[in-house]
């Protein structure tokens, strides 16, 4: 049943992608950021090695990868609605599984359920949502949710860790998933919704009385996944966010690390890493006046090489470079998560979004799978990081090669 949204309210759209910014803010600081948190917890009472615990979010990763298209090619048929209320049911039972598991298998079969989970309720499904409720203030709407989101390491971590301390691991995981709960399955299942005309509303947030005799705006492309898999702007766009990707991983994954052979202490290099959140919610603030303004796959490129400079800044001597290179990658890193949403929408629609954008989640869990392991065999191998930060800045210039290989959408695609 349909139930108009009365005409003079705030548009709706911009109710569920407030919603949506706290249900993502919660998970993400749940599903994602609170495995580091409880890692010499599991260390400890499984007995195991890091190498042996690691592997377990590893593979909730590759799983949340994997699953991807499926769950992509569901929300465009359904809508997310459905599937992120079952999500957030299921990751809340399976944090609760989490807080008492007693062996190293039984660790890997919880984190593949959570990987899976983190398919169905993190920002792939949450995008599809807003590639369907708006086009011209698509990348505000984006904006909105990242922004807050982005603070999800910033408030869990430690919050995680209090509880941690507070009450032991096992009770915190248990706190931490009735926080999950309790926060996103009544907001998915009840303020989510499929689509503008459910509402009697188009999208953007004009109902369709007030639409009616007004000039009709060009349709936005909507083009199926089997049509984009044919496109050659489409593995450009693959190829792009492949390389920048495996680039960012692997220099955020090191950075630590790196740091250190440069003289600076375990502490300050742990700071310098946590300004890279903060810095990454500036740049999603930044890159949002620009939308419009700039075609989408310029705006993307410029990331990519402020991602390539930020990095060779890291060959500069002195702390001052370091503090360059926060500056920068964290900011370019942190606009890139909305431009990868708002390309593929801008050249393919909303109508198979879930689908297309679910292709390029699968292939970018390769590159996140083997960016760490890369950049640590080009450290042993060549006893040094010089060839890891060189290589990483050769492969975010690719990236922009490829980005304006892509080019804006032209009639043809239509």
């Amino acid at each position: 049943m349909n139930i108009a949204w009365p005409r003079k309210s705030i548009y709706y759209g911009w109710i569920i992608a407030a919603t949506l910014a706290a249900t993502q803010t919660v998970s993400w600081g749940v599903l994602y950021y609170s495995f580091s948190v409880f890692l010499t917890s599991f260390e400890n009472d499984l007995a195991a090695s890091r190498t042996a615990i690691t592997g377990a979010f590893s593979l909730a990763l590759l799983c949340s990868g994997l699953i991807a298209l499926p769950v992509g090619r569901w929300v465009d048929q359904h809508g997310a609605r459905g599937i992120m209320t079952l999500g957030s049911i299921l990751a809340t039972a399976l944090f609760f599984a989490l807080s008492a598991v007693q062996s190293l298998s039984m660790l890997y079969l919880v984190w593949a359920g959570i990987g899976i989970m983190m398919a169905m309720t993190l920002y792939e499904p949450a995008f599809a949502v807003v590639a369907v409720w708006f086009v011209r203030r698509r990348t505000s709407a984006l904006a909105l949710i990242t922004f807050v989101a982005g603070l999800a390491s910033t408030i869990f971590l430690p919050l995680a860790d209090w509880l941690r301390q507070e009450f032991g691991w096992r009770s915190a995981i248990m706190l931490l998933a009735l926080l999950l709960g309790a926060v996103t399955i009544p907001l998915h299942a009840f303020v989510l919704r499929r689509h503008p005309h459910d509402l009697g509303l188009v999208v953007d947030g004009e109902t369709e009385a007030e639409n009616a005799g007004k000039p009709q705006r060009p349709a936005e492309r909507s083009r199926t996944l089997h049509a984009a898999l044919r496109d050659r702007a489409f593995w450009w766009m693959v190829i792009a966010f492949v390389l920048t990707t495996f680039s960012t991983i692997a220099i955020s994954v090191h950075l630590i690390p790196y740091l250190i052979t440069r003289g600076v202490t375990p502490a300050t290099a742990a700071q310098v890493a946590g300004l890279i959140g903060i810095m990454q919610v500036v740049g999603r603030a930044t890159i949002t006046p620009l939308d419009g303004r700039l075609a989408h796959y310029l705006l993307t490129a410029l990331i990519f090489a402020l991602q390539g400079l930020a990095v060779l800044a890291l060959l500069l001597p002195g702390f001052g470079a370091v503090l360059l290179f926060v500056t920068l990658f964290g900011a370019s890193t942190g606009a890139a998560t909305l431009a990868r949403p708002a390309l593929i929408a801008e050249h393919y629609g909303s109508k198979a979004y879930g689908q297309i954008s679910g292709v390029v989640a699968t292939c970018l869990t390769g590159a996140r799978a083997l960016a760490p392991v890369g950049a640590g065999a080009l450290y042993v191998a060549f006893g040094s990081y010089m060839p890891v930060i060189v290589g990483v800045a050769a492969l975010a210039a690719l990236a922009v090669v490829a980005t304006l290989l892509v080019g804006n959408p032209t009639p043809q695609e239509e």
